[in-house]
């Protein structure tokens, strides 16, 4: 399950003012960088909202793309993000590199090495597990794979860039929490799941149409609302997406007795799966991921 997000509204006519101002009035695009993303401008965004949410400033976003008036950008515009590279951690004993490659996501990576996402996650300071470019290159810790005990252990937790991703999606970590606690669903473990599912950004889908934060496909939201909600729930709004996705976790919960391993393998596979075949083994490195990450988000 993984899906989209819609960003917070925050008035920033004073930046853009002064961006225009520094700029000249006129930017010229910035050549593109090997840590570059597109972006894609959804109805109703504006640049200052789309610079909070990627964490960058909005004169970064106007040099970058060489927009001579940012107060005007279009749904379906691709914009450049330019992120600063991650800081640099110690490689573990005999590492193996991985070449991303088309179609590939940390679930597939990881079972094919035997490691779990969260050593991979914590092995690069990847703040968006669900994000990779094709090409980019991956430390795989063969020799020292973390186990989910060690996380649980852990005293640093998240990684820089993690913590700055954290901080910047505080108003979507709000609604989580808020969701949870009316719902009696563990705080820790909703919050590691959007996490896992999406980064808690609401703009992320993926590439088999799952929406948001919770990552809802669109029938899985429409069978939430009629059967469990009973009302209509659009998975394109952040907060309806949560309070489906919690809701949903919250039923898979209950009919595990409380067993989160089954929670999360019916969550990530499939009810009917899960009760005929029990956990898959490409299911593992999630469950081990969304454990791991509980365990940061219980500090």
């Amino acid at each position: 399950m993984t899906q989209p997000t819609r960003r917070p509204r925050h008035s920033r006519l004073a930046i853009l003012a002064a961006t225009v101002a520094l700029l000249g009035g006129v930017a010229a695009a910035m050549p593109a960088a090997a840590t570059d993303r597109v972006v894609i401008v959804r109805s109703g965004d504006t640049l200052s909202q789309i610079a909070l949410e990627e964490g960058v400033s909005v004169a970064q976003l106007v040099a970058l793309n060489g927009l001579s008036d940012p107060s005007r950008i279009f749904p379906g515009q691709r914009l450049t993000v330019r992120r600063a590279a991650p800081a640099a951690k110690p490689a573990p004993p005999n590492p193996v590199t991985h070449r991303v490659s088309s179609g590939e996501n940390l679930t597939v990576i990881a079972k094919r090495y035997g490691v779990t996402i969260a050593a991979i996650v914590e092995a690069n300071g990847l703040s968006n597990p669900r994000y990779l470019r094709v090409g980019q290159q991956l430390i795989i810790p063969v020799a020292a794979a973390p186990s989910v005990a060690a996380a649980r252990q852990s005293t640093a937790g998240m990684s820089a860039p993690m913590a700055a991703a954290v901080s910047q999606r505080d108003a979507v970590r709000q609604l989580l929490v808020r969701e949870a606690r009316a719902q009696g669903v563990p705080i820790a473990l909703v919050l590691a799941v959007a996490w896992q599912e999406s980064g808690w950004q609401q703009r992320a889908v993926s590439s088999t149409g799952a929406i948001g934060v919770m990552q809802l496909m669109p029938a899985t939201a429409d069978w939430i609302g009629t059967a469990m909600l009973g009302t209509r729930v659009d998975a394109q709004d952040v907060s309806q997406n949560i309070r489906a996705g919690v809701r949903l976790l919250k039923h898979y919960l209950h009919r595990y007795s409380g067993d989160r391993s089954l929670a999360l393998a019916a969550y990530y596979q499939g009810e009917r799966g899960t009760d005929l075949h029990g956990i898959y083994s490409i299911t593992r490195p999630y469950i081990d991921a969304i454990l791991a990450l509980e365990a940061i988000f219980s500090r």
